[in-house]
């Protein structure tokens, strides 16, 4: 019995190398297990909520930020009964200091974002589920916010394709938000225009077909979806307010763009 006490009074001394490494994968065990805990926690009270109606935005953002609390308190937790690393944290606490500064300048983006996270939290310009219009360098986007995490505001467009935008630009930009526009169908179209063909053109062409259109709603933009050595794909991003009328509406589309191609030498692939 008293081996085995010996043995664990060496486990847990701290002050040697087998000690320090055995409280460490400790306490990194803890740390897990308790942001595994506060996840399912979340998450249990996500669906609580969301059935209630709820907006779930807030609490998303403020788990994954519990969940970096968590491991940034264990991390000090550990340091504080190491000895090794409470005279290490003493002796270079001018060091430290200094270093924060380099770190803090250096990671002003990413702690910029954070911050804009939290306000976009807190002031909810929007949420999940809202369909935004925002100004990307590119140009004007549109879609529907998938996520808000510490760093990253997601949306999807509706082509499918995933915008990954910094908090801090979502913050400090103006962003149109077309949820409570009434409801649309999609009437997206797209098209294979062959190497060579003039792409502005055959862009132009698609956007005219659209506004002629009358039962088209909304137009969302045309876009180059896909880019290869035979061609690039060019699609129509459009919605219509009668779901019924959709498909009608994307046949139409398709017919008046294929004649209008022809007609302007644009080549199909």
């Amino acid at each position: 019995m008293t081996k085995w006490s010996d043995i664990a009074g060496s486990l847990m001394d701290t002050s040697t190398m087998i000690g320090a490494v055995f409280v460490a994968v400790l306490w990194a065990l803890a740390a897990i297990i308790t942001g595994r805990a506060v996840r399912l926690a979340i998450h249990r009270y996500l669906d609580r909520t969301q059935r209630a109606g709820a907006d779930p935005t807030g609490i998303r953002f403020l788990g994954q930020l519990a969940r970096v609390v968590v491991y940034i308190l264990a991390f000090v937790g550990y340091a504080h009964v190491v000895p090794a690393l409470q005279k290490l944290g003493t002796a270079s606490l001018a060091i430290g200091g200094a270093a924060s500064v380099v770190v803090g300048l250096a990671a002003q983006s990413t702690l910029g974002n954070l911050i804009a996270g939290v306000s976009i939290v807190l002031y909810r310009p929007f949420k999940l589920g809202d369909r935004l219009r925002v100004f990307l360098p590119s140009g004007p986007e549109t879609g529907v916010v998938e996520n808000i995490d510490l760093g990253y505001t997601t949306l999807r467009a509706a082509d499918k394709r995933r915008l990954v935008i910094p908090n801090n630009i979502m913050a400090s930009q103006a962003c149109v938000d077309l949820s409570l526009l009434p409801p649309r169908t999609s009437c997206n179209v797209s098209f294979y225009v062959a190497a060579g063909s003039d792409l502005d053109q055959a862009r132009k062409i698609l956007l005219d077909a659209a506004k002629a259109h009358q039962q088209i709603a909304q137009i969302d933009g045309c876009y180059l979806t896909r880019v290869t050595s035979k061609g690039a794909i060019v699609t129509l991003a459009a919605s219509c307010a009668d779901p019924d009328a959709a498909p009608g509406v994307v046949s139409d589309l398709l017919q008046e763009a294929k004649k209008k191609f022809d007609a302007a030498g644009v080549k199909i692939a």
